[in-house]
């Protein structure tokens, strides 16, 4: 379908299933029914890029594409390779997607951290926020997305940074609460520690806390000693979608 005014599809790609919809980027919404495929296993370029195409062409869909991907993309190459193929470093990413959806759609491809980060940025948590937003994602690994006054500063992998010794997300991530069956009050303090180091190095105005762990907020959010407010994503299992279809949309307007 041709785009109406104020829309753009999105599309999340993730270690176990890729979706896609279209939507409305004046209201943060989806327009169409969510869709999904699992990744395949192997998640190779090729593999993945077919997926891509018969998302954005079962939705007859001709105009602005944006998709998150697990990795560091920096100008539209893969860097590197979280749960998904090593194949992609290396791989330009925009190009491979553009070409595989071809019919005058241009892809964008930013970090799935990232993506979350603008929709929390433009229509969740964070909307109407000036300063320094952090949003990290607690899931298999702890994602990041750095925003000032709304402008996303890409790939920060602040997961990464070392604490204590160890890989941060090694410590702190959600995955590591379930694999070792730790009560949230347990898990919190991990957090807390992780989070109280971010804070020294940047002072953000506001963390944004995601991954599916936010839906249960209540039961470690208020556990954490910070200076800085933090609020639980709002867009949820949408956040990915939206955050790239706004990318999309937002590049095209630069």
């Amino acid at each position: 379908m041709a785009p109406t005014s104020g829309q753009a599809f999105g599309i999340d790609i993730g270690g176990t299933g890729i979706k896609g919809a279209i939507v409305d980027i004046s209201t943060g919404k989806l327009a169409t029914e969510r869709r999904r495929i699992p990744t395949p296993q192997p998640s190779t370029p090729d593999a993945v890029a077919k997926v891509v195409a018969e998302l954005v062409h079962g939705a007859d869909w001709h105009g602005e594409v944006g998709a998150t991907f697990p990795a560091v993309i920096k100008n539209g190459v893969a860097r590197s390779a979280a749960n998904v193929d090593p194949a992609w470093v290396g791989t330009d990413v925009d190009k491979l997607f553009t070409e595989v959806v071809g019919a005058g759609n241009e892809v964008v491809v930013l970090n799935d951290a990232d993506a979350a980060g603008i929709a929390e940025a433009r229509w969740g948590a964070a909307k109407g926020v000036n300063g320094v937003v952090i949003m990290l994602t607690f899931g298999t690994g702890i994602g990041s997305a750095l925003l000032m006054n709304g402008t996303l500063v890409p790939n920060t992998e602040l997961g990464h940074l070392e604490l204590d010794g160890h890989d941060a997300e090694t410590r702190a991530a959600a995955s590591v609460r379930d694999e070792h069956g730790m009560s949230y009050k347990k898990w919190a303090q991990r957090v807390n520690r992780y989070m109280q180091h971010v804070e020294r190095l940047f002072t953000p105005d506001l963390f944004v806390v995601g991954g599916g762990v936010s839906k249960n907020a209540d039961k470690w959010v208020p556990l954490l000693e910070l200076q800085t407010p933090v609020e639980p994503a709002q867009l949820l299992n949408d956040a990915g979608i939206v955050g790239a279809a706004m990318a999309a949309a937002e590049r095209k307007g630069e």
